[in-house]
């Protein structure tokens, strides 16, 4: 991955919970309008799909999306949700990947699976 094809601005957000019910355990609220940060990202299309909701057809895309790996990146996990901040499309987190593993370059890179057009 070269630095030129991270194009894009992204902002990661986390649900915040809310500890104030200690009986019925931690309770998610909406993600913040601010995100807890933003990077430069790489975002790659891939495959699309039709699924069933609410009895209607509803479209997802899957994309690609590629940060440098820092101390707040490699903090991100699937409770996170990933915005385009220059678009505003919200992307859910389905998996996080090194993309370069087995490689000499390894966590240099992190590689997040994410879908759009499903509730986050």
């Amino acid at each position: 991955m070269q630095a030129g094809l991270l194009r894009h601005r992204v902002g990661f957000y986390q649900r915040p919970t809310n500890d104030s019910s200690p009986d019925y355990g931690n309770v998610e609220t909406e993600f913040a309008d601010e995100a807890d940060f933003t990077c430069a990202a790489s975002i790659k299309p891939r495959l699309g799909g039709e699924g069933v909701l609410a009895q209607r057809l509803a479209g997802t895309n899957l994309v690609n999306i590629v940060v440098r790996r820092s101390t707040l990146t490699a903090s991100v996990d699937t409770g996170w949700k990933i915005k385009d901040e220059r678009s505003g499309v919200d992307y859910n987190i389905r998996s996080i990947i090194d993309p370069v593993e087995n490689t000499s370059r390894r966590a240099r890179w992190i590689e997040f699976l994410c879908e759009r057009g499903v509730a986050v």
